[in-house]
C-alpha cells in the first residue's frame, strides 16, 4: 500500500531518509537539516514536495519523495521522483512497481513528464526503471549549491 506522507510519520521519514542518504545509492550523505526541511515542506501543503510511505502487510517498508517543478522543454510540470527507498527486508515484493504505478495514478493535471536520477552502480534500480518505461538522458547534469 502506497499512502501520503502524515505528521506522526515525521520519525519513521526522518530515519529511513537518513538510512537512505547512507546508502551506496547515493554519491555522499546529507546534513540531517536538510530531510527535516524537506519533511516540513510536505506537510506545509507539499508545493514543492510530496512524500509517501510504502507499507508491505501493513508494515512501513519505506518511503518515495516526489518533487514538482516546472519545465518548457516538456511543455507542462514535471515530477522528479527524487527518492524511492525500501527498508532490504521488502525489496523484490513490487512495492517500487507499486509505487510508481500510484504516483502515475494520482498525478496532477499538467503534469507532463516524470523524470528521475540513478547512480550508474545501481544497477537494480535502473532495471526497474527501464521495465516500466524510463529512458536515459544523454545529459551531464551540473549543479551550483547556495547556503540556505
Amino acid at each position: 500500500m502506497i499512502r501520503e506522507l502524515k505528521q506522526e510519520d515525521r520519525e519513521l521519514y526522518l530515519k529511513m531518509a537518513h538510512d537512505f542518504y547512507h546508502s551506496p545509492a547515493v554519491l555522499h550523505p546529507v546534513p540531517d537539516s536538510y530531510l527535516e526541511r524537506t519533511f516540513e515542506e510536505c506537510m506545509n501543503g507539499g508545493t514543492y514536495a510530496k512524500a509517501f510511505i510504502l507499507e508491505y502487510e501493513g508494515e512501513p517498508a519505506g518511503y518515495g519523495l516526489v518533487s514538482k517543478t516546472f519545465s518548457q522543454e516538456a511543455g507542462g510540470h514535471v515530477y522528479w521522483l527524487e527518492e524511492l527507498y525500501i527498508l532490504a527486508q521488502y525489496r523484490s515484493k513490487g512495492l517500487g512497481s507499486e509505487f510508481f504505478a500510484y504516483v502515475e495514478e494520482h498525478k496532477e493535471e499538467g503534469v507532463a513528464r516524470f523524470r528521475l536520477e540513478v547512480e550508474e552502480d545501481n544497477t537494480r534500480a535502473a532495471a526497474l526503471y527501464e521495465r516500466l518505461g524510463y529512458k536515459p538522458l544523454d545529459y551531464k547534469q551540473m549543479i551550483k549549491e547556495f547556503e540556505v
